[in-house]
């Protein structure tokens, strides 16, 4: 049966959480706020998708959505599955908005806001969640779901196909692990640079009793208060954990290589995000001063191109993909792709609203379709308003448990969207 998107419904939703200090790091102390999107169909089935932002500027992404919402409304679901490429491209390269990129920042982040709230149309047409409508798609539709442009130096159609034909092989024996054991994961809720020490040192000791034994924490302001902090939770946590480490790309390059040999003494298992997002060669000369400590970054990676040119140039370990930064889902994939062409695990990035949501399907797709080894991945986890989703993230013993509903696990509660849309919404009124 055809299904027609009759309209698309944009809500700028933010959630209070600057006060409490929950997501507060070297450069951020925001309102964890997503703008949300509904696609409407002439039948039951509705679509959501969003982008992450951080409070103030919300409404610029809302904007650009309703910008974008032509490339969608009136058409049917078969007609945009037919040609998913010239879908995407249709909504990346608009010849009036294009200007306003290309491929980067608030226009692109809308992009994926509707790319997603597709796929997860999708997935929920086919029965099937998210992870597993993308891990039983052919080789051929997956890879023609891909934009190569720009990226086909580092990797072609046809590298793409053989690693996506290669992770058929076994794909029944990792999923029946993941659905016993669930997915890796760690958490960042114990670390906030906002966070006084006693409840660091609480958090921590919660934690591990919880069963997670990979911790991460923000550093990135003053250095000597970033070494207490780190010595505090490695005594919490012991030798074996691992802890992370996330400079929120405030430092230089200089000064990211000098307050690493300052925080080594606590054995961090990477340096997440530290310096500025673009700075390529900046990275390579970091992980080549900071190793065997692994460089990781992607969180505001702007695009494809960006991760194409860190991998090409050895600058990190760790990829971490984002579900919102990038153009959706059709993007990801050519980074899940790249990052298995240059042999680098991938730790999905999450946090903020409903990022765990989204990334837990990435992070297991790749799983069992394009890495194919859990060595080295894990998927990150902040215990922060997921009680405002219809399909909450669940996790035991510090892992991911497999989501089963159909679609990407993306739809917001309408009393949610009700009680904290901005800025009419009871919770800002």
């Amino acid at each position: 049966m055809t299904v027609t998107i009759t309209g698309v419904d944009v809500h700028d939703v933010r959630f209070p959480t600057a006060a409490a200090g929950d997501g507060s790091d070297a450069i951020n102390r925001g309102d964890y706020s997503a703008t949300y999107v509904e696609l409407q169909t002439d039948g039951p089935l509705k679509g959501a998708g969003f982008t992450f932002t951080n409070g103030r500027g919300n409404e610029l992404t809302c904007a650009a959505v309703r910008a974008l919402a032509h490339h969608v409304e009136g058409r049917t679901l078969e007609e945009l599955a037919a040609d998913r490429l010239a879908f995407h491209r249709s909504l990346i390269a608009d010849v009036q908005l294009r200007w306003l990129g290309p491929e980067k920042g608030v226009l692109h982040m809308a992009t994926g806001a509707l790319v997603n709230a597709v796929w997860d149309l999708w997935a929920k047409q086919a029965g099937k969640p998210l992870w597993r409508f993308l891990a039983e798609m052919p080789t051929s539709a997956l890879v023609a779901a891909v934009d190569f442009q720009h990226i086909s130096d580092a990797i072609t159609p046809a590298e793409a196909a053989s690693i996506l034909d290669k992770g058929q092989v076994g794909l029944a024996d990792r999923l029946a692990e993941l659905e016993s054991d669930g997915f890796p994961s760690y958490t960042t809720s114990v670390g906030w640079l906002g966070y006084p020490d006693d409840k660091v040192r609480a958090l921590t000791r919660q934690a591990y009793a919880e069963g997670w034994r990979a911790m991460k924490m923000k550093v990135g302001g003053d250095i000597e208060d970033d070494v207490r902090r780190a010595g505090i939770i490695r005594s919490e946590i012991g030798p074996d954990a691992l802890l992370m480490m996330d400079a929120n790309q405030v430092w230089g390059v200089d000064e990211a290589i000098g307050n690493m040999a300052r925080l080594r003494a606590a054995d961090p298992y990477w340096i997440e995000e530290p310096t500025h997002p673009d700075d390529i060669l900046g990275h390579a000369r970091i992980q080549r001063a900071v190793a065997p400590v692994r460089v990781a970054t992607g969180e505001v990676a702007a695009n494809r191109v960006i991760f194409k040119q860190l991998l090409q140039a050895d600058a990190i370990r760790v990829v971490q993909v984002d579900a919102c930064r990038v153009a959706g889902v059709g993007e990801v994939l050519a980074e899940l792709l790249l990052a298995a062409r240059f042999g680098v695990p991938v730790c999905p990035h999450a946090g903020g609203v409903g990022l765990c949501e989204l990334v837990q399907h990435i992070a297991v797709f790749d799983y069992l379709r394009v890495g194919t080894s859990l060595d080295g991945r894990m998927v990150e986890y902040v215990d922060h308003l997921h009680e405002h989703f219809e399909d909450p993230v669940r996790t035991r013993g510090g892992r991911y448990l497999l989501p089963s509903a159909p679609g990407y696990s993306s739809d917001i509660k309408p009393s949610s969207v009700a009680e904290f849309s901005f800025p009419d919404g009871p919770a800002w009124r």
